[in-house]
């Protein structure tokens, strides 16, 4: 039976930034917040150890979203209309399982028209007058395992869900029992490459469609796989 969801992260899959990483940058504390970023996506940290200082640092506000938004289609991954299109017209639903600003992620994911309502990500709460307030602390997506409560629950109507992501948050997938393709083509890391079922280096997300499109018994077979 082939995947009838597949699900992707935003950050370093379809887009070539780290989000939050790019609002640090723009208000002059790339350093301090990429360091975090990295010891979350690495496994070195809880997501909830790190999600909540890096927002508290950058603040951002309205205008920064947007800004951000724009930022992430400009620097989409090569491939990524492409294997969006074809997997949409193979009839497979695509979500976006991320632990990034959703307000930023909806513009992107509208660009590749995907349902807003597939877009899964950590809400930011805004003043009347566009200035940061907080970001939605209940969210599933800003704590460890959350990406795999939202594979849990797509897997309640669908039977096979595949996600295809960079990071270590991206591998909670697999305890939801989603197949999960590590993508190496922005950024690689050890942890990912050692514990996805296939794993992919190159630059184009066009790779994953070979795997995505193929029975998930034969890719099962085909056990961790790297390209």
């Amino acid at each position: 039976m082939s995947f009838d969801v597949v699900c992707f992260d935003c950050d370093s899959t379809l887009s070539k930034i780290e989000g939050i990483d790019e609002l640090a940058r723009r208000n002059g504390l790339f350093a301090e917040v990429a360091k975090l970023t990295d010891a979350a996506m690495n496994g070195e940290l809880p997501l909830e150890d790190v999600y909540a200082q890096r927002m508290d640092m950058i603040k951002p506000d309205k205008a920064a979203i947007a800004w951000l938004a724009e930022l992430y289609i400009a620097e989409m991954v090569p491939g990524v209309i492409e294997s969006i299109k074809t997997l949409q017209a193979h009839h497979k639903k695509i979500h976006i399982i991320s632990g990034g600003l959703r307000q930023a992620i909806l513009p992107l994911a509208a660009y590749l028209n995907i349902p807003e309502e597939h877009v899964h990500a950590v809400d930011v709460e805004f003043a009347e007058d566009g200035g940061y307030l907080d970001f939605a602390r209940h969210s599933p997506l800003a704590v460890s395992g959350g990406k795999a409560r939202i594979c849990r629950r797509l897997r309640l109507t669908h039977s096979a869900v595949v996600m295809v992501g960079d990071g270590k948050t991206d591998l909670e997938a697999k305890l939801a029992g989603a197949y999960m393709i590590g993508f190496g083509g922005v950024l690689q890391r050890k942890i990912v490459q050692e514990q996805a079922d296939c794993y992919i280096t190159a630059p184009s997300l066009t790779a994953i469609l070979p795997h995505v499109l193929c029975s998930e018994d034969s890719i099962s077979g085909l056990g961790n796989v790297k390209i």
